[in-house]
């Protein structure tokens, strides 16, 4: 009787010992459960050039962009809530002529998505987007009175619709029937001059302020966006963004373009290049130019505005 006590109280602390073990072994292996990923990138793009007894002539010169993108994205079955800080700032410094700005942009973007069908690839969603701008903006080579500022312009998006999000095909569609444009000129100067839209300000027959520039302009329309990516080639990737904006209650129909398009090419981890194009219009926005050749600028009208660029750079991801 003692023998078999003996025997069944060490199958039993053996038993138990492993089961332990079992246990401790499980929560380790097991990894973390969440619905967040991260992206953290920073990327360093210049370019230079630099002439010795160049026959052809030109002038040595070097430019650089720093650009930083941090997302966080939440997905479940039924929900996803995707969030993006963009930051790019970018400075060329030419022999015998100033430093000048190349790149400037502030950016936040916020879409908040949900479905009832786990299948579907539809979302009841909610947008929000900001963007303004770092530092003075200049119409070269004045640089005494700026044609933009921090907060002057800055342009606020909020709406709802339904948006079409395809992981697979690295594809975004995005309608919204009811969206929200706030433009803000918070700089006095820029608003009496009705920058960016903004009701100007006015003035009695002698030149004197009568009523200044209003620093808000609030518009209520349709707004689209598509957002696709895809695979060129080995190591080319392209992007591709277009966004679409009409006012139902200012000439609805005449609408505001958006459009930037980018070519990535990773040489490595580390080195890449980008080859890109930005191409924007907006009816609101007047380019100002010195028609005269007196110095004064003065507004020619809405007129479709092009950026491109070219460069090899450095990326750190963490």
């Amino acid at each position: 009787m003692r023998l078999n006590f003996f025997f069944f109280f060490t199958i039993l602390h053996t038993f138990n010992t492993l089961a332990s073990t079992s246990k401790d072994t499980l929560s380790i292996d097991l990894p973390p459960v969440t619905h967040w990923e991260e992206t953290n990138n920073f990327r360093l793009i210049f370019t230079q050039n630099s002439f010795v007894n160049w026959s052809a002539g030109g002038n040595n010169s070097i430019s650089g962009i720093a650009k930083i993108n941090i997302k966080r994205d939440y997905k479940n079955n039924h929900t996803v809530w995707q969030n993006e800080l963009r930051a790019n700032y970018g400075l060329n410094k030419e022999e015998k002529r100033e430093l000048r700005k190349t790149e400037d942009l502030m950016e936040l973007n916020s879409t908040f998505g949900y479905r009832n069908d786990v299948e579907s690839k539809w979302y009841y969603s909610a947008k929000f987007n900001f963007k303004t701008q770092f530092a003075n903006g200049y119409k070269y080579p004045d640089k005494e009175k700026p044609i933009s500022k921090f907060f002057s312009p800055a342009y606020n998006f909020l709406g709802v619709g339904s948006e079409y999000f395809s992981k697979e095909n690295e594809l975004k569609i995005y309608l919204s029937p009811l969206t929200n444009k706030m433009t803000f000129v918070y700089n006095q100067v820029l608003a009496n001059e009705g920058a960016f839209g903004v009701a100007p300000a006015v003035y009695d027959d002698a030149g004197n302020l009568v009523k200044a520039g209003e620093n808000l302009k609030v518009e209520m329309g349709t707004y689209v966006s598509t957002e696709w990516k895809t695979t060129v080639m080995e190591n080319i990737k392209m992007s591709n963004k277009l966004i679409l904006y009409s006012d139902y209650l200012n000439k609805y129909g005449n609408v505001d373009v958006n459009w930037e398009i980018n070519f990535d090419m990773t040489i490595n981890k580390h080195v890449t290049a980008n080859v890109g194009s930005h191409f924007l219009y907006d009816d609101d926005v007047k380019i100002k130019k010195d028609l005269n050749n007196d110095g004064i600028l003065v507004p020619a009208g809405p007129k479709i505005q092009v950026k491109q660029m070219l460069g090899v750079g450095v990326q750190y991801s963490f």
